[in-house]
């Protein structure tokens, strides 16, 4: 299942299926049949049946949040390291341009924190940090910043 942003579930949605899960195992409890309880909690019947399963092998308790599916595999104790990395640039670590990409990063990653991570973990990794992609600005030298200032202050309301 994927969700928006690159992220998983909220604390507050994960809390909440827990409870639905939890609601399920005191109908299970009372002997109501998978049906009834799917209707009655707004879930499809073949959640139900799987939650049924593990109330059966392991009671209420198998029925609780585990927590998220994937852990950061970089503590935040190493994501300071790697982000102070970062901040010194490409060009300190030997590549020629001021362009961070993540096949780089990786390598920064391989280097300095000896871990191998994949692309996909990497852009997990900067997107669960607050990281995002971005494209540089690339502005011509004979740009007049005041004179760009005057006509958007003057010129553009007219013309909108």
């Amino acid at each position: 299942m994927r969700y928006p942003q690159g992220g998983g579930l909220t604390p507050e949605r994960q809390a909440f299926r827990e409870g639905l899960r939890l609601e399920a195992a005191d109908l299970f409890a009372e002997g109501v049949p998978s049906a009834v309880v799917a209707k009655r909690l707004r879930v499809s019947e073949r959640s139900v049946q799987r939650w049924r399963k593990a109330w059966r092998d392991g009671g209420r308790r198998a029925l609780r949040s585990k927590g998220p599916m994937c852990r950061p595999q970089i503590s935040p104790r190493q994501f300071k390291v790697l982000e102070a990395e970062l901040v010194k640039g490409p060009v300190a670590h030997g590549w020629p341009d001021q362009t961070w990409t993540l096949a780089r990063i990786q390598k920064v990653i391989g280097r300095r924190l000896h871990k191998v991570l994949s692309i996909a973990a990497v852009y997990q990794t900067m997107r669960r940090n607050g990281w995002s992609r971005q494209i540089p600005a690339r502005r011509a030298l004979e740009r007049d910043d005041t004179a760009v200032a005057g006509w958007v202050k003057d010129v553009w309301p007219h013309v909108e």
